[in-house]
């Protein structure tokens, strides 16, 4: 496949997830039932995707299902632990300690995956630390966040973890196959927490469930690939501007010169790591 267009894959999966923020504060309802609905809603999806002929022989034998199991719990540990972080401490602090999972794949690819750290990628990864550093301000801390900060250093960390366990099991399951069994089992670890179903919030779980848990991971894993580890990690930093774009267009947040700042830090790593797969 041509280099440039795995990274497009995934470019196209940060956009799709950067507009997750505006669903769930518009949706107005628990995240963990928010995220179990729209699993469900995707397992539907994937299914009947999967039910084709062509999918069949796609599915893993019972031996290899452990694979994607672990990836679901760790996705599932990602996403808990990231709004743990919101809910204890401040969005600077849980952002900045969660966007550690470059630096922390750029260490671990070469002991899991021996991808080689190249120059590109460490400057790309200075860069955007630097631009999300200046978004959010610096880092502050203070007593009373302790469990925040930690929580958002266990997402970082989890995040790592995800993308590491990604890059190595696109290269043996179908991308729908991945996600299928992934969503499996964040639906079954949420499935004893659930009490109730949001009617209000149904246009909110089909969207989830169709473009962030379906239409987003496919993509993600189709482009994981072909796309190292520590390239597809920094370009996940432009994340969190694609976020404040859709703040502003949605929900009116305007961000302050910090973030316009950088913003186009992040902007110009991302280009960085495109030039360097190309």
């Amino acid at each position: 496949m041509n280099g440039i267009l795995p990274s497009i894959y995934i470019l196209l999966a940060i956009f799709l997830w950067s507009s997750l923020g505006v669903v769930v504060r518009l949706a107005a309802i628990e995240v963990h039932t928010l995220i179990f609905y729209s699993v469900i809603v995707s397992l539907i999806v994937q299914g009947i995707i999967l039910s084709r002929k062509t999918y069949r022989k796609e599915f893993p034998s019972p031996k290899l299902l452990r694979y994607p199991l672990v990836l679901g719990a760790a996705s599932l540990i990602n996403t808990f632990s990231y709004f743990l972080a919101f809910k204890y401490t401040t969005i600077a602090n849980a952002v900045l300690t969660h966007y550690t999972a470059p630096i922390i794949v750029a260490f671990l690819a070469p002991l899991f995956l021996r991808e080689k750290v190249t120059k590109v990628i460490i400057i790309s990864i200075v860069i955007a630390s630097a631009g999300l550093w200046i978004m959010l301000n610096g880092f502050t801390f203070n007593k009373g966040d302790a469990i925040g900060i930690t929580a958002g250093l266990i997402s970082g960390f989890a995040y790592a973890v995800v993308v590491i366990l990604i890059r190595i099991y696109t290269q043996s399951f179908n991308p729908v196959v991945l996600a299928f069994f992934s969503n499996s089992v964040i639906a079954v670890l949420l499935a004893p927490f659930v009490r109730e179903f949001p009617v209000n919030a149904l246009w909110a779980i089909l969207v989830m469930g169709i473009v962030h848990s379906t239409i987003a991971p496919i993509l993600y894993f189709k482009g994981l690939r072909y796309v190292s580890a520590g390239r597809t990690a920094v370009l996940g930093y432009l994340e969190p501007v694609i976020a404040i774009i859709f703040g502003i267009i949605f929900l009116s947040e305007l961000p302050g010169k910090g973030s316009i700042i950088g913003g186009l830090l992040i902007i110009f790593s991302g280009y960085l790591t495109l030039r360097g797969e190309k």
